[in-house]
């Protein structure tokens, strides 16, 4: 157990340090501390020696040098059960330190600001603080090292129990958060100095906070957390409130991100229904009860268990059309639910509601990670859309404005399905979709099978170039009349010419979406 005489208290963040100094005043701790952190404790009515007057040398440069002194991490770092140490502590008049508690200058929330200046960022790095801390929890056996405001209750409580003394256990528990909070510290600091537009850094350094333990992985061998990134602004499952049911499961959590990023696509009222991380129906109306009606007709039975997502306010109608006519579904987002919907949710307790607020389209600033054994892949994401100026007609047939609409819908739909992807619209709603295939003719198959006779006249989405005349053959034969896709293929003269002789309207977008 360590006996706590004499602890040094410096802190930025001054959330519940008078209960703490109170209770080392109790177990008669001399404290030691600095400019506005002093002037609180001294306003308590508790004794404070000001750092200066412990080190004989006087806080200087606005405040960059006060505790980066010898009698301080001389203090620090002594092994006290080294005779060494000892002696040379006591020839150079070298107090023990047995307690510190320090939080940093704030500088992941000043270069969150809007239009901080380089310089401002600057004299928000800790210098005197960090070193302080790392010192401490190098000799931790000795010394006790707080540094964050949610630990001050269990430590009065400990400190309380034991007379003013705290365990070796909790001391190495405070040393570990030390550490992590100083890693993490430096690591914004490099990422901020380090920050250059448009290019990938030599060294990427990610933090990410565990929001959840989950009960399991894709698989139930498969053990799981949810983390999240502390900065992230974009509107998303990790930004979702849940209104109600069960706890989400992690492959809950992947299907509900690709809900919410399908219908952020659309400014008019849109739904997707997703399985398995693939929409099996999507569709955009006037109304949302509309388009969830129109996404759910796409392919009702791979809808059994789904995760659905909206654009706009769910409202009683639109909860009540969802609760007659889906068999099952696994949980719902959208931006915000009115009371008289939670309502009618609240029958079927185990169905997830999940509200995303602020909610807006996905910005080009967001990166796509993607982990590989030892290594990690990152890209930016896939924000990029075609407007009808941008397509260009490859065949004789042009394509109607119907078609158009058409296309323009599937176009935004198929880059958020698994390659090799196909989708078939009709206007603003899918009809049939292929997924994940080895061969885009088998996409087509598949599409066009879901599709069942409304391929005819409708609209094909191709993620990627057409390698080969087979997939415009099958097209053909199912009744579609127009294509969009990206072109760059060899065989596009051959591809253009199939769908020429075959009275086909083709449109290339010079864009290619794959999703792996």
């Amino acid at each position: 157990m360590l006996k706590v005489r004499r602890a040094l208290i410096s802190v930025s963040d001054k959330t519940g340090i008078e209960d703490l100094v109170k209770t080392l005043n109790s177990f008669g701790v001399e404290i030691l501390s600095t400019g506005g952190t002093a002037k609180k404790i001294k306003d308590l009515g508790i004794a404070v020696k000001d750092v200066s007057e412990y080190t004989g040398f006087p806080e200087m440069m606005n405040g960059r040098v006060k505790t980066l002194h010898p009698k301080i991490h001389g203090g620090l770092l002594a092994l006290r059960d080294n005779p060494e140490h000892m002696s040379q502590a006591e020839k150079h008049k070298i107090e023990m330190i047995d307690m510190v508690v320090v939080n940093l200058y704030p500088f992941e929330k000043t270069v969150a600001k809007k239009g901080v200046r380089l310089e401002e960022a600057i004299e928000n790095i800790d210098i005197g603080g960090p070193s302080m801390l790392r010192s401490a929890a190098k000799n931790y056996k000795s010394v006790a090292v707080i540094t964050n405001p949610d630990t001050y209750a269990d430590i009065i409580g400990e400190l309380k129990e034991n007379n003013g003394s705290l365990s070796e256990e909790t001391l190495k528990n405070l040393s570990v958060e030390v550490f992590r909070r100083t890693a993490e510290y430096d690591s914004a600091i490099y990422s901020y100095l380090n920050h250059k537009p448009k290019e990938f850094a030599e060294t990427l350094n990610l933090k990410f906070e565990k929001m959840q333990d989950l009960r399991y992985g894709e698989n139930p061998h498969q053990k799981a957390a949810f983390y999240k990134d502390p900065a992230a602004q974009e509107a998303g499952i990790c930004n979702a409130k849940q209104l109600q049911g069960k706890e989400l499961s992690f492959n809950n959590i992947i299907d509900l991100n690709a809900a919410i990023e399908i219908v952020k696509e659309f400014d008019a009222p849109a739904v997707s229904i997703i399985k398995h991380t693939n929409p099996c129906g999507a569709a955009s109306s006037d109304s949302l009860a509309q388009a969830y009606l129109d996404a759910l007709e796409c392919d009702r039975l791979s809808a059994f268990g789904s995760i659905v997502g909206f654009n706009g306010r769910v409202d009683k109608t639109l909860a009540e059309t969802v609760m007659k006519e889906a068999d099952f579904v696994e949980c719902i987002i959208a931006p915000s639910f009115d009371s008289k919907a939670l309502h009618i949710f609240s029958r079927k307790k185990n169905l997830r509601i999940l509200e995303v607020p602020n909610f807006k389209k996905t910005s080009a600033k967001e990166k796509d990670y993607k982990k590989v054994v030892g290594g990690l892949l990152v890209q930016d994401m896939d924000v990029r859309t075609v407007e009808k100026g941008d397509l260009e007609v490859m065949t004789k047939k042009v394509p109607t404005k119907d078609e158009i609409e058409g296309l323009l819908f599937g176009w935004k739909i198929v880059k958020h399905v698994k390659s090799n992807s196909i989708v078939l619209s009709q206007g603003t709603k899918t009809v049939g979709i292929g997924a994940g295939q080895m061969s885009r003719v088998d996409s087509v198959i598949i599409a066009c099978r879901k599709a069942g006779k409304k391929t005819r006249g409708a609209s094909l989405a191709s993620d990627a170039f057409f390698p080969k005349p087979d997939a415009i053959e099958q097209a053909h034969q199912a009744g579609i009349t127009a294509i969009i896709q990206p072109g760059g293929s060899k065989a596009d003269n051959e591809i253009i010419q199939a769908c020429n002789k075959y009275g086909i309207s083709m449109v290339f977008t010079g864009m290619r979406h794959f999703k792996h």
